[in-house]
């Protein structure tokens, strides 16, 4: 059958099957009307779908890596000939993101599939020196077998590639729960894997029960997560208790530090892309500020400026900040946002409404100063476009109040050359 918005189904490759677990309405997180009608996949879903995926995995397994990188490339090729016109409309629809940044994520994939394509050919195997005369040492790797991938809504293809490309080439069949806020978008991306053999390849819709049965499933053997620092616990528990390894990606509270000798014109904008690029709805945000004492002023001056230029809107429109994604998670910046003026910082922009966007889930773009290391705002991972700014005395006190966080994700630092961004290799928690 072919996939449609408004008639639930989950994803067996090559096929879309209808589900009949209870229906839920996809609501648009701009306007509140209604998208299309999703199903979490049934007890009696998840078991076939697994039952496929691990003949599938079977027969996958045996295929050398030459032969899988080609199956690979094939999906590439897929991506590279699609019209993801729908998809990319049904993501902003969904979650709300601008439509050009939509597009550029799924059309974008392309190049995952062919890295991991290679990257299976050099990492087969390998052979180690010998330690001991008469002695001849080599490493062979196997697939874990189904693969698990638990998908979140801000980036739902991207991270999907990532995560699915790696496995396949590695040999393991891969079943997707998608998050409930893209499971449509999810869905109808499903057709670039029609190339790979039947099974291979699954999507499930659902939400924490339909993750906790694939989680839990002893014909599951590996899990690849990215969401919310409580949920990656929770899989991270669940998979400790059985002794199945896991990749977990969680939330953060990002430090951007601001420099004494930072070039303010650069680090200004900078600082708009790191604190409310997809309207502050990424693991990697930049959330809390430390901004050396001798360039504040002039630095919030030039940052609120170029904040109040952002157009916001309906991600189908011309504009940069569309609508988070639901209500509760507006809910939770207005309060930590609320908490915070509370206690006695002051929102510069921002901080409410917009009053022409006041139906759907819209919040302005938000610069906050006179924040202390104590507020919520700091101290909790805000997810939302809210930029809070400490004043500090100088670099040192900077950084230490930066590395003064339960969170290790990302840091960024506008220094005298540069805007530099790096990645901790650790996950929150």
């Amino acid at each position: 059958m072919q996939f449609s918005p408004d008639r639930p189904v989950y994803f067996v490759n090559p096929d879309y099957r209808p589900t009949t677990g209870a229906q839920k309405p996809v609501i648009d997180p701009a306007t509140l009307e209604t998208v299309g009608t999703i199903a979490a996949a049934s007890d009696g879903e998840i078991d076939a779908a697994l039952t496929t995926a691990t003949a599938a995995q079977a027969a996958w397994k045996k295929l050398d890596a030459k032969s899988r990188a080609k199956h690979l490339h094939a999906v590439a090729n897929a991506i590279e000939a699609a019209d993801f016109t729908r998809c990319a409309e049904l993501m902003v629809r969904e979650m709300g993101k601008p439509y050009p940044e939509a597009i550029g994520e799924i059309a974008n994939c392309a190049p995952i599939f062919r890295y991991y394509a290679e990257m299976a050919r050099d990492e087969a195997g390998k052979v180690a020196g010998t330690t001991q005369a008469g002695s001849f040492q080599y490493a062979r790797y196997e697939p874990y077998g189904v693969s698990v991938h638990i998908m979140p809504y801000n980036f739902p293809i991207l991270l999907m590639c990532w995560t699915v490309a790696a496995s396949l080439a590695a040999g393991n069949a891969c079943v997707i729960k998608p998050a409930e806020a893209t499971t449509l978008s999810t869905l109808d991306y499903m057709t670039v894997f029609r190339s790979l053999p039947e099974g291979l390849v699954s999507c499930l819709p659902g939400g924490a029960a339909t993750a906790q049965a694939l989680t839990g499933s002893d014909r599951t053997h590996t899990v690849a997560f990215t969401g919310s620092v409580a949920a990656g616990k929770a899989v991270a528990v669940a998979c400790a208790e059985r002794m199945k390894p896991c990749v977990i990606e969680a939330g953060g509270s990002d430090p951007l530090i601001i420099s004494q000798h930072a070039p303010l014109d650069v680090a200004a904008a900078g600082s708009v892309t790191a604190a409310f690029h997809l309207t502050g709805q990424v693991c990697t945000s930049a959330e809390r500020f430390f901004v050396v004492d001798a360039v504040h002023d002039r630095f919030v001056d030039l940052f609120a400026a170029k904040t109040r230029a952002l157009r916001i809107g309906n991600g189908l429109d011309r504009t940069e900040i569309g609508p988070l994604v639901s209500e509760a998670a507006r809910a939770k910046v207005m309060r930590l946002v609320d908490d915070a003026v509370r206690n006695g910082a002051k929102a510069v922009t921002g901080g409410c409404i917009p009053p022409a966007h006041n139906t759907g889930w819209f919040y302005e773009p938000t610069i906050l100063t006179g924040v202390t290391p104590d507020m919520a705002i700091v101290r909790e991972e805000c997810f939302g476009p809210v930029a809070a700014i400490c004043r500090v005395k100088d670099f040192d006190e900077a950084i230490r109040l930066a590395n003064d966080s339960p969170f290790g994700l990302g840091a960024s630092c506008a220094s005298a050359r540069s805007v530099v961004n790096t990645e901790a290799p650790r996950p929150k928690g």
